[in-house]
């Protein structure tokens, strides 16, 4: 049970992590070593684009599976799971920030609210959708 919650938690925070990277940070094409590798390929822009598209879908169907085993743990295991989460998120974000200058700390908080506030609104744009799903 223990190997199963902790492989389920690596797989539930990769997709959480690849989502929360800057603009300027890894992709989902595989990071820096995706990228040497289209280099080398020499795809064009719509290979690129569909193989970029392919692993999104690749990502976005993990998570499907995460979420649909996850569910079946016992509510306070979920929440259990779901504050060690949030535990080492902050861990993380702490250190990170411990490292930074205060003008980089200044930016670095920016960025975390934004995407805080990028999250919120994808969470009641799930709700509205759940809601549309009931009318119809």
């Amino acid at each position: 049970m223990r190997k199963t919650l902790t492989a389920l938690l690596l797989a539930m925070t990769l997709p959480t992590l690849a989502m929360a990277m800057p603009e300027s940070g890894p992709r989902h094409d595989g990071g820096e070593h995706g990228s040497r590798l289209f280099k080398e390929l020499d795809l064009s822009k719509e290979q690129h684009r569909e193989i970029r598209k392919l692993m999104g879908e690749q990502m976005k169907g993990r998570h499907a599976i995460t979420q649909r085993y996850l569910e079946k743990l016992p509510v306070a295991e979920q929440k259990a799971m779901q504050d060690e989460l949030t535990a080492a998120k902050d861990k993380q974000h702490n250190a990170i920030r411990a490292l930074l200058k205060p003008e980089q700390q200044k930016a670095f908080d920016e960025h975390q609210k934004k995407m805080q506030e990028r999250r919120a609104e994808h969470e009641a744009f799930k709700a509205w959708q759940a809601e549309q799903a009931k009318k119809s």
